[in-house]
């Protein structure tokens, strides 16, 4: 549910509005990585076409009351640069009773949205030409089926601590290799990164160092407040299979025997889009320190879930 909030207040805020509805959600749905994503993008409910249905049902309703302007056109996303944002109470309940009445996942507020009575998920569905029972009965489809394509899946280092997530991105895998392939272009999609500069060839064998830097203001303009030692990251490239699997190691130079971790990223082909599946692998320390790591497991775990998400976010959002 929180995935699915962040998408559709990102939405909300391409027109400016702080108020997230019926049809942000469904928005959300659209570029959801899990069943419903699937389904929806199935039955031909791609981001796109949702986008444009839309952005029609609104300029319809504002000349249905009279006012013959076509509804605000919708800019970039800003919602990581603002605040102020809530869901409708429309949209709250039928997060109520995807909780209440199902296991609460975005096939459960899928299923919801679709019997939603206000009409507007008719309205918009009808547009996309198809229906509640063409959607209902893709999403039976895809949860009964094991035919989705996914990401091969990474090896887990030894002596790592490691995690993963999946994600999906409304664009083509060649054009998503672009962006990620290219480590001048990382501070597009990694918030931990400002910009990033050539260093030197690594290891001789054709892998290549880059220097990061992290940015000096947060995306809303606050000051970033990050030690000097942690400002400057190197950044190795240790795995590059195109179109496929990219992997990127991140040292911290002025820390001596600091941690370390790999995040790679697998790509594959989606209907409407890519599946990715991101995971990272933090080293452990020796010693002591490797025996007091076990009390901060969980925050360590959590640490690497919230790094994930951010940076599938950013992925996402480069696309859209």
């Amino acid at each position: 549910m929180q995935i699915l909030s962040l998408a559709a207040m990102e939405e909300a805020s391409r027109t400016g509005s702080r108020d997230a509805d019926l049809e942000h959600l469904f928005l959300a749905l659209a570029l959801s990585d899990q069943a419903a994503g699937t389904a929806l993008r199935a039955a031909g409910v791609t981001l796109a076409r949702a986008r444009e249905a839309v952005q029609a049902m609104h300029s319809e309703q504002l000349n249905s009351i009279g006012i013959s302007l076509s509804a605000p056109q919708p800019g970039r996303i800003v919602f990581h640069e603002t605040r102020g944002y809530e869901w409708t109470p429309r949209a709250l309940d039928v997060f109520k009773r995807a909780g209440d009445q199902g296991s609460g996942d975005a096939a459960a507020v899928l299923r919801e949205l679709l019997v939603e009575p206000g009409g507007l998920i008719e309205d918009l569905l009808e547009r996309l030409d198809t229906s509640a029972a063409d959607i209902t009965s893709a999403l039976t489809t895809v949860t009964t089926s094991s035919t989705v394509t996914t990401p091969a899946r990474s090896t887990a280092a030894s002596g790592s601590i490691n995690g993963s997530t999946e994600t999906f991105v409304p664009a083509e895998v060649d054009v998503v290799w672009a962006l990620l392939s290219d480590p001048t272009r990382m501070p597009e999609w990694n918030p931990s990164v400002g910009s990033v500069e050539f260093a030197e060839n690594g290891d001789g064998q054709g892998a290549t160092t880059w220097l990061a830097v992290v940015p000096a203001v947060h995306p809303d303009g606050k000051p970033a407040r990050v030690k000097e030692k942690f400002r400057r990251r190197q950044m190795e490239l240790t795995e590059s299979v195109p179109l496929e699997r990219i992997a990127w190691r991140t040292s911290y130079p002025a820390i001596k025997r600091g941690n370390t971790n790999v995040l790679a990223i697998d790509l594959a082909p989606a209907p409407g889009g890519t599946r990715l599946q991101l995971t990272v692998s933090w080293t452990r320390r020796g010693g002591w320190r490797r025996l007091f790591s076990w009390v901060l497991r969980p925050l360590q775990r959590f640490l690497m879930w919230l790094g994930l998400f951010q940076i599938g976010a950013g992925i996402s959002r480069a696309f859209r």
